[in-house]
């Protein structure tokens, strides 16, 4: 009776996998089909059409495959743009250029992309308006990064009872030495650079003095960077602006018209109407609006991309590195070594990509893993040319991965440099003993079998043998920093120990060579190549969207959006906190993660 059961649970179970396989086959040959017609028919639906932007959505470097996208009505998928910034750029190009579009509509609220992401956005947005199409912008509230996108428009509209919140920026670090001395957990700690602060929140209680100061640094930079570029927009001196902030001036919509932050208080009805009188639009007729990702399908990007007609025999491949640096495959999110390598591997060998350019967003993660990429980078080289472009962060292995490139292009805020690398430990013996009296008996048949557990300290001998690994791979970092930049590694000491620098900054100290974006990296790589004619092939290959749907029936991932859920704000020092204690072996990734509201 009981092997009949477990034949019939079986059964069932296969029954159930194999209905859920078919269903899955299904919806992604029906969601082809959708996406095959819509592709086909998607039209521009009037001659004086405005471009909608909103950038509410978290703004990748790609943009992700449109599948299982079931929209039932045209007024939802405005709400649902998940636009990448290379499709972003293109869309904001080719509209430019497009006699159907009139103009641009900024429809904002939060922006939740880093600063250089938004600043590449806002740079593309000045070369829209040579067009001499308008650019209007309307939020019910800007938060800092929304305000600084939307000062470029030539109108900046506010709801009536809305605000700006600009207060200056800060960086709030959480430290977890009391919290962890309380458990009784020990961090052993490794590393090499006075600013690789990394490691600061397990071991002080407060910023040491060298953090603040790279800290303070970098918000400045960046900060006077931002309010140079508003100030610009909207007229009104840098000293001014930092005056109304500091007195929070600007604290009601009315006041914010008055200090010239916005042109006029509107409702949004009356926004429309604004845009109607620049379409010479009747009031009865509704304006034909298309959002970023529909309107990326009324053109093909491949033939506009380079500008220039095209020659199947010469192409620049574009490889896309962002997130955590991690070894093996990673999941899409991140940069797996093996995956980033191979697609530098295939670009080098394939004879019709003429150049490369290495997209690098990324505040680093495993040591040897950034190797194993710089190892393909440096091998690339010698082949072709290799311009890497910088996003919101090319920090510690995410500089490590760049730093041998023929030429390094950083946009002004992009969070670059971060030389320096770490190793974490934790010893958990007194948390067991002391809180839970658990005790921990070892057998081994040699004297540091047990090296690296954390259910014991380490002895001072295996201490110096992982503080000598950091040594050793520190004047590695050194030495691909050096020979990349042609620089000495005492030139490259004297700014590398950890220290992040913005893109600005990093130009001024030899860490980059040019300021500007991906479009502008493309170009160098066309000059390098010595090409007038080509086209852009992007890798690596996608992660397919059944992968991704799949993926979300994992426990890990299924915990995690549980957890982010219920945590919320506090998710994020939560997962960085797990994270750390699941290193393993050196890392080069930055002091912490700057988030800019």
């Amino acid at each position: 009776m009981r092997n009949f059961f477990a034949s019939l649970f079986g059964a069932l179970i296969g029954i159930f996998l194999a209905f859920f396989l078919i269903f899955i086959f299904v919806v992604g040959m029906v969601n082809s089909a959708v996406k095959s017609i819509k592709k086909d028919s998607t039209t521009i639906t009037s001659s004086s059409s405005v471009l909608e932007i909103r950038l509410s959505h978290e703004i990748k470097e790609r943009s992700p495959e449109r599948s299982f996208n079931f929209k039932l009505d045209d007024n939802e998928k405005v709400f649902t743009e998940n636009s990448g910034l290379n499709d972003i750029i293109l869309d904001i190009q080719h509209a430019a250029t497009d006699n159907s579009i009139k103009g641009i509509f900024l429809d904002l609220s939060d922006v939740p992309s880093g600063i250089a992401t938004v600043e590449n956005i806002r740079n593309e947005l000045l070369k829209f308006k040579e067009s001499h199409k308008f650019i209007i912008a309307y939020s019910s509230g800007y938060s800092q990064k929304s305000y600084y996108l939307a000062s470029v428009a030539d109108n900046v509209y506010l709801y009536p009872e809305g605000e700006i919140f600009m207060k200056g920026l800060s960086a709030q670090i959480m430290f977890y030495k009391k919290a962890l001395d309380k458990l009784g957990i020990e961090v052993q700690v490794f590393r090499h650079g006075r600013y690789k602060s990394f490691v600061e929140p397990y071991i002080l209680e407060k910023m040491s003095p060298d953090n603040k100061l790279q800290t303070r640094m970098l918000l400045t930079s960046v900060w006077d960077k931002m309010l140079g570029e508003i100030g610009a927009s909207r007229n009104i001196t840098v000293a001014t602006l930092n005056e109304l902030i500091d007195n929070l001036t600007v604290h009601t919509a009315q006041l914010a018209k008055e200090n010239k932050f916005v042109d006029d208080l509107l409702y949004p009805d009356e926004v429309i109407d604004k845009i109607k009188t620049k379409l010479s639009l009747p009031a009865t007729k509704n304006i034909s609006f298309i959002g970023l990702d529909d309107y990326r399908e009324t053109f093909t990007p491949s033939e506009y991309q380079s500008g220039i007609p095209k020659t199947p025999l010469s192409k620049i491949a574009i490889i896309y590195a962002y997130g955590d640096i991690v070894q093996g495959n990673g999941n899409g999110d991140d940069i797996g070594s093996k995956r980033i390598s191979e697609a530098i591997q295939q670009a080098r060998l394939d004879a019709n990509v003429k150049a490369i350019v290495l997209r690098v967003n990324s505040p680093g993660g495993d040591a040897l893993a950034s190797d194993i990429i710089w190892r393909e980078v440096d091998m690339a080289k010698k082949v072709k040319p290799v311009v890497v472009s910088m996003g919101d962060y090319a920090a510690s292995g995410g500089y490590y991965i760049a730093c041998d490139a023929n030429e390094i292009v950083a946009e002004p805020n992009t969070i670059t440099g971060s030389i320096g690398v770490f190793g974490l430990i934790p010893n958990a013996q007194g948390f067991l003993s002391d809180k839970l009296g658990i005790t921990v008996d070892t057998v081994s048949t040699n004297t540091h079998a047990a090296a690296g557990s954390v259910l014991y300290p380490l002895m001072s001998s295996e201490a110096a043998v992982l503080q000598g690994g950091i040594e050793n791979f520190y004047h590695t970092f050194l030495t691909r920093v050096a020979d990349g930049r042609k620089l000495t590694t005492a030139q490259v000491d004297s700014i590398a120990q950890g220290r992040v620098w913005t893109g600005t900054q990093a130009l001024q100290i030899g860490l980059v060579d040019t300021l500007g974006g991906m479009k502008m990296a493309i170009a160098i790589a066309a000059k390098k190549a010595h090409i007038t004619s080509y086209t852009i092939e992007e890798l690596p290959g996608m992660i397919s969207p059944l992968r991704k749907l799949l993926s979300r029936f994992s426990g890990d991932d299924a915990e995690s959006k549980i957890l982010e859920k219920e945590l919320g704000n506090m998710y994020e020092p939560v997962q960085e906190l797990s994270k750390a204690i699941q290193m393993k072996g050196v890392q080069a990734r930055m002091p912490y993660q700057l988030i800019i509201e």
